[in-house]
């Protein structure tokens, strides 16, 4: 756990070196240029068509020592020949329409950050899927202090360049693979006379794999749809600003994914009976714990005017953005975790898939018809509030626990933050979201001891 939350610590610090220092050094526009790059590749991991998520799905809580190395090695041999190809196809894509030079440079990167990221997924899969968290965990702390250390070099060469920008987190993800693939060398590096082509094992793995690889597209894509609207609509200097916005707005969710690295293990390993338990401790934690971040906007809304005072026409959006690390944090440590444990990958595709659905006509509603940029972010919180509820309904009828009173006090909490941040002063409205957070501390507070009693029991 102390592995994975310092890794993922390291990606916050970075985050925030990007989120708050990149804006303030470069154009609106090449930040809205270098956001694009990564909105694109934050899908790049869907190219392989859930193949490892089969693989860590069906071998969830095995020991690295007694995995199959000869199927491991051929199924990675067979996934990279796969990935190569892809990584091609999209860089003749990048080249064979006219997108502009800028938009042209970043689908040519993309094909390299590709056939980097999906490798590196396959043996971090690998790792996690073993609970070898901290050799997993390795491979993303040296990605990132190769790339801020690359890119502290760059600024303070006074280099602001996005596109130099994109080779150092190219150059940050290759380095960070190799050394992945000296960790499982066991494993992936082997003579090649034991390869054997499995399409039988290959065709399983994605059949496994592909319900939660789709869920995790349209997942990505009931906020995705939105910014691509908004930058279709308005612009990529706004585009820029919005993820601004939203980068900062998520930025605790690196915690909640360290955790949720560490519980999938566990939970494949735990006795049934104790899963409903943990289920309702963890979340009594967590809820508590992502309210209670809540406060952190009023400080950090004030920094930010000083601090970025080219992005305030956005920064006032944050009051309605905020609120979805709440409901994000809850589906991607709690439920998604859970679900995919119980092997119930059809309930987070369908509930994704609606989701998504939601988005397309909310997007089309707020930029197209509408032209509103205020109800096209707005829609992002409701979108995530209305996904977290029905997959963690259909969840508790699973686990046989009661959740609909707790959703909505936690639903209203997040309301009055929204309605207090968008109307009133920041001083003002810290008061209220305090008073109204105190109130559900002495609401939660025994359920807090239940909690921390049945963990310590279990």
């Amino acid at each position: 756990s102390s592995y994975a939350i310092t890794s993922n610590l390291l990606s916050l610090l970075v985050s925030t070196l990007v989120i708050l220092i990149l804006p303030k050094l470069i154009g609106v526009e090449e930040y809205g240029y270098w956001q694009l790059y990564l909105f694109y590749t934050s899908y790049v991991g869907f190219a392989h068509l859930g193949w490892i998520d089969g693989i860590y799905l069906k071998y969830g809580g095995e020991e690295f020592e007694r995995l199959d190395k000869q199927k491991f090695f051929s199924q990675f041999i067979s996934y990279s020949i796969f990935q190569i190809i892809v990584a091609f196809i999209i860089f003749i894509i990048g080249n064979s329409f006219d997108m502009g030079s800028s938009k042209e440079f970043i689908f040519n990167m993309l094909s390299l950050t590709l056939l980097a990221t999906n490798l590196r997924f396959f043996v971090i899969y690998l790792l996690q899927t073993t609970n070898l968290i901290k050799e997993s965990a390795r491979i993303m702390i040296l990605d990132r202090l190769l790339y801020v250390g690359l890119l502290v070099a760059l600024l303070a060469g006074g280099i602001y360049s996005y596109k130099l920008m994109i080779v150092v987190d190219v150059l940050g993800r290759f380095f960070s693979l190799i050394y992945g693939i000296y960790l499982c060398r066991d494993i992936v590096i082997q003579n090649i006379s034991l390869f054997k082509f499995d399409i039988d094992e290959i065709i399983d793995n994605i059949k496994v794999g592909s319900n939660l690889m789709l869920s995790n597209v349209a997942s990505m894509l009931v906020i995705g749809t939105v910014r691509l609207g908004i930058e279709r609509r308005w612009d990529v200097s706004t585009f820029g600003k919005i993820s601004l916005t939203l980068s900062i707005s998520n930025l605790m969710m690196t915690f909640i994914n360290a955790i949720g690295i560490v519980i999938f293990p566990m939970i494949k390993r735990m006795k049934e009976k104790y899963i409903p338990l943990i289920y309702k401790a963890l979340r009594d934690y967590l809820m508590v714990l992502m309210l209670g971040v809540m406060l952190l906007y009023y400080p950090l809304r004030f920094f930010l005017d000083g601090w970025l005072p080219a992005y305030n026409d956005s920064l006032k959006y944050m009051a309605l953005v905020f609120p979805m690390s709440i409901f994000e944090g809850k589906m991607s440590l709690l439920i998604n975790t859970y679900l995919k444990a119980l092997r119930m990958e059809r309930v987070i595709l369908g509930v994704n898939v609606l989701t998504m659905l939601c988005s397309f006509v909310l997007t089309i509603l707020t930029t197209m018809i509408f032209k509103n940029i205020e109800l096209a972010i707005g829609s992002i919180v409701l979108l995530l509030m209305f996904r977290c509820f029905l997959a963690e309904f259909l969840l508790s009828k699973r686990l046989k626990i009661e959740i609909v009173k707790d959703y909505c006090i936690e639903v209203a909490l997040a309301f009055i933050f929204i309605v207090t941040g968008w109307t009133l002063s920041n001083l003002v409205g810290f008061l209220i979201y305090c008073f109204s957070y105190a109130l559900y501390l002495i609401y939660k507070s025994n359920s807090i001891k239940r909690a921390t009693s049945n963990i310590k029991t279990i």
